[in-house]
């Protein structure tokens, strides 16, 4: 382990808060001394299972301890996701049914490894320990704490000063949180600044109850796309890491400029003197910022989709937004009516909208472009051209074409396809990958990893995958969690 002075300092980039950060220096000179990792811990209710940017600043951080050497556990709510965060709801939040529970936790794995190594993270679900409080249990943990200290919490004081009901289980909720890390002796927990006070009710308990008491690690809540508002799907002003890379890059260069810095140090690796000099650059005006946002998306589609499917993204990008051209693949469409429509319809039908209000603004703001040419009539009827290429803002393109002339992807030959099977080797059981049954194309020490590259050579060749003999078709192999519930 590297010095505990040099750790707090990689620590406390990005960070919000640390309380009190002289315990955490104490727990990390304790641990370099006696060469025992500390345990650090988050907790997930797996309520929302599409992990965006904004999940990730917290998971960069955790992998940040990983590499130092500590032990990171992940803490799936599959209990506490049964009452649900209250946490920022000015209503009682809806409970969850098995099923979903059982359902967003494995999302959520899958998800969270796209950053934390598989290898050197512990997951746990919290019902193993508090599924065996009994009701007597239960009152102790509801003796540490009192009413009013619970109602000093905002969202609980808003809701009871105008008379929004708040039900007694919602105030067990950071109890079991709390509860989470006297289970399993945490000695740092994360969150983000709106989970402070669930946070430091797990020092409180442990504290309570004769425990060493935790280091609570605080988090920004980075702004969506839009500047303003916290980064949310429901919102629609998110980055999701499961999309295509030019997805990615595209709504990269959608982050307001004031908002580079920020996202540069909470969701990417890039060191904090290079940052500075980059919009150093940028406010002096030195370069201009499509620049430095130009090679802030590229980083961050380099992350999830590795350097060459960045630089291909920047090129499509570069060829679409600056030089005004139509991308290299345009989705072929049939047109989805039997005469002429109009184009708020038209563009709802094609997908290109989700409805016609949507459709309506976008008309008016001139975003909309039939052969390149702007539309700002929300009356305009649209008579079906083959070849023609309808457009919405700038990353949403579709080409009109006749049902005989639709290009269709080749069909898989029954004799050529992607397998997937373990091996036995010296060092135990690897993952192998061939093409028809031949020679290995290469080993894997995981699973996962197998199955990410099957499918990218799959995707490539445009063939199937067979994995332990059970043949997988090539149109369902979207993701690995497809291929995992194909498979199982």
């Amino acid at each position: 382990m590297i010095a505990p002075a040099e750790q707090l300092k990689l620590i406390q980039r990005g960070v919000a808060e640390i309380l009190p950060v002289e315990d955490l220096v104490k727990k990390l000179e304790k641990s370099v001394k006696t060469g025992k990792p500390l345990k650090i811990k988050l907790g997930l209710d797996p309520t929302a299972p599409d992990i965006h940017l904004g999940h990730t600043v917290v998971l960069r951080k955790l992998k940040l301890f990983q590499d130092l050497g500590h032990q990171i556990i992940i803490i799936i709510g599959d209990f506490t996701g049964r009452i649900g965060d209250p946490t920022g709801r000015s209503v009682t939040r809806k409970q969850l049914t098995d099923e979903e529970v059982v359902h967003n936790a494995k999302t959520y794995q899958e998800q969270i490894f796209k950053i934390l190594d598989p290898e050197k993270t512990e997951v746990k679900f919290n019902s193993e320990w508090l599924s065996k409080l009994n009701f007597a249990d239960v009152i102790k943990l509801a003796a540490s704490y009192t009413v009013a200290r619970m109602l000093e919490r905002d969202d609980f004081q808003k809701r009871y000063t105008t008379g929004q009901p708040i039900s007694v289980h919602e105030f067990l909720y950071p109890l079991m949180q709390g509860y989470d890390s006297i289970a399993l002796e945490a000695d740092v927990e994360f969150g983000g600044t709106d989970q402070t006070f669930n946070l430091l009710m797990g020092r409180h308990l442990q504290e309570h109850f004769g425990h060493e008491p935790q280091v609570a690690i605080t988090m920004p809540i980075i702004e969506g796309l839009d500047g303003v508002q916290k980064m949310s799907k429901s919102l629609g002003n998110y980055i999701g890491i499961d999309e295509a890379p030019k997805d990615i890059y595209g709504k990269s260069m959608s982050i307001p400029d004031e908002l580079m810095e920020k996202y540069y140090t909470l969701v990417t690796d890039v060191p904090v003197d290079e940052i500075a000099t980059l919009i150093g650059e940028w406010q002096s005006g030195a370069k201009h910022p499509r620049d430095i946002k130009m090679n802030l998306a590229h980083v961050i589609t380099t992350l999830y989709h590795g350097e060459e499917a960045a630089n291909h993204a920047q090129e499509e990008f570069i060829k679409v937004f600056q030089k005004r051209d139509l991308p290299d693949e345009i989705p072929e469409v049939e047109w989805p009516a039997e005469g002429a429509m109009q184009l708020p319809s038209l563009l709802v039908a094609l997908g290109l909208c989700t409805g016609t209000s949507e459709a309506r603004r976008a008309i008016e703001q001139g975003a909309v472009k039939i052969n390149t040419e702007a539309i700002k009539d929300v009356k305009a009827e649209i008579t079906k051209e083959t070849g023609m290429i309808i457009q919405n803002g700038k990353r949403k393109f579709c080409k009109i074409v006749d049902a005989s002339s639709k290009k269709k992807e080749p069909a898989s030959k029954s004799e050529d396809y992607i397998s997937v099977m373990p091996l036995r080797t010296g060092q135990g059981t690897e993952w192998g990958i061939f093409y028809s049954n031949e020679e290995p194309i290469s080993t894997f020490k995981t699973q996962k990893e197998a199955f990410e590259r099957a499918r990218e050579l799959a995707l490539e060749n445009k063939v199937d995958i067979d994995i332990q003999g059970k043949r997988i078709s090539y149109d369902a192999k979207n993701s690995y969690s497809e291929l995992l519930n194909q498979l199982n």
